[in-house]
């Protein structure tokens, strides 16, 4: 017994002193911390943005700089919407209707034939057309608001330019999931506002489309304001009115009524 008493004595030692010991290896141990990965803050030029060699469509050259819109688009999310999206739908665009009649076609012209059978030209020919559109109409305006015949316009047909932005707003804002709200105008110059899913546009008259012109977009894709906004689409529309170039809607607005 006393054998066994002093064994266990024995054993309780050694484990205690082998304790002791890889406390003390772990305390002399160095361990480097991880380096910060370096975040690049230098924005490109959307100057060399280019579509892959051979494309039918190319990349329209955005009229401003990535930064030109802050505060109420900010830089990294317009370099992202335009080099990766936009591009993106260029280059599928180009690679969907290769080798086939539409290669030969305008984009409208596209967009008025395209069924629902054909979703890489649906959902590609959309995306090109709408992009293309939407950084034409994108300027910071200094609070400025429409005036002339579109503001006539859009006083006869809404009632005020409050009213206006409140209708074109609430079609954004329930526009579920991704989408575009638009305003539009027929040859007579009456303005009416309607909404579309994904990259989807009035044009698409086999879609549903009316007719008409776009005069003026905004797209509500979480990839056009999730960086600044987050889930608040809601703040993302209203900064929306500060970036409107009211003289490019204008200009389409005059050109709508002359088809």
């Amino acid at each position: 017994m006393k054998k066994i008493t002093i064994s266990m004595i024995a054993l309780t030692f050694a484990l205690l002193q082998s304790c002791g010991e890889s406390k003390k290896l772990e305390e002399v141990v160095d361990v480097p911390l991880p380096e910060k990965e370096s975040v690049s803050t230098e924005l490109g030029n959307p100057n060399d943005v280019k579509v892959d060699e051979g494309g039918t469509f190319d990349m329209i050259a955005l009229p401003y700089a990535y930064d030109a819109l802050e505060p109420f688009m900010d830089a990294r999310t317009m370099e992202i919407h335009f080099s990766k999206h936009h591009l993106g739908y260029a280059n599928k665009l180009n690679e969907a209707i290769k080798d086939t009649p539409m290669a030969n076609m305008s984009i409208e012209q596209i967009l008025e034939s395209v069924d629902a059978s054909n979703g890489a030209v649906r959902n590609n020919a959309g995306g090109y057309y709408n992009h293309n559109l939407f950084w034409q109409l994108l300027k910071v305006n200094n609070g400025q608001n429409p005036e002339g015949a579109l503001l006539d316009a859009i006083n006869r047909d809404f009632g005020s330019i409050d009213e206006f932005k409140m209708q074109f707003s609430d079609a954004a804002m329930k526009q579920f999931g991704s989408g575009w709200a638009w305003l539009m105008s027929d040859a007579s110059g009456k303005l009416t506002i309607v909404s579309t899913p994904n990259q989807d546009n009035p044009l698409m008259k086999k879609l549903g489309g009316k007719g008409g012109s776009p005069i003026l977009c905004v797209d509500v894709w979480e990839h056009a304001y999730y960086l600044k906004y987050q889930n608040k689409r809601k703040d993302y529309l209203e900064n929306f009115f500060q970036v409107v170039n009211w003289s490019k809607v204008a200009e389409l607005y005059t050109n709508a009524t002359k088809k």
